[in-house]
């Protein structure tokens, strides 16, 4: 969001990121970004909060972030030669202001959430990876905290041809999307 003129302050969200029994992985993202972005609202009502959360998606199966250096290699493992997908869930949320009371302030009263929720989708293809390439990026870390356990931004570059979508969504959040709703609202 900063390369893109956005300002904004980081504020995490301590929320359970497992997936539901027969979730699917777009309601999964959506959801998980819904939780976080109302998580961080509750403590900022009178602020609009953005929630995001990606996961990789292969053969219909859910990858987070890996557990330990033997998921990321599973992980990487699945994804080597293929196609997959990467569901990054958004939610933005704020206060919304009645028009009938102004307080003695002359600010509108808060009386509820604004919500938008919505997901990008991006196709990701990586090249065939040997089992020591895998080992030797493992090794790095850099998988450790990433959905998919890679970084398209970072040394798993190289094996990226190509990708059909939002670059963004696969670094982590789909910067266009954001930017359309946040002027929507006449926040930017």
């Amino acid at each position: 969001m900063r390369n893109a003129g956005i300002s904004f302050t980081v504020q995490p969200a301590d929320i359970n990121e497992t997936p539901l029994v027969g979730e699917s992985p777009r309601g999964c993202a959506e959801r998980l970004a819904r939780e976080k972005a109302f998580a961080v609202f509750q403590s900022r009502p009178q602020d609009w909060v953005l929630g995001a959360d990606t996961i990789v998606v292969v053969d219909d199966t859910i990858l987070g972030k890996p557990r330990d250096a033997d998921d990321a290699f599973r992980m990487l493992r699945l994804l080597s030669g293929r196609t997959h997908a990467v569901i990054t869930g958004m939610c933005l949320v704020g206060p919304v202001a009645s028009g009938s009371e102004l307080p003695a302030a002359g600010l509108p009263q808060l009386v509820a959430a604004s919500e938008r929720t919505g997901s990008e989708t991006t196709f990701v293809t990586m090249c065939e990876l040997s089992d020591e390439e895998i080992r030797d990026y493992v090794a790095t870390g850099e998988p450790m905290d990433k959905a998919g356990a890679y970084a398209i931004q970072g040394i798993a570059s190289r094996w990226i041809p190509r990708i059909e979508g939002d670059y963004s969504n696969v670094v982590g959040l789909p910067v266009a999307m954001v930017h359309r709703e946040l002027k929507k609202r006449g926040l930017i």
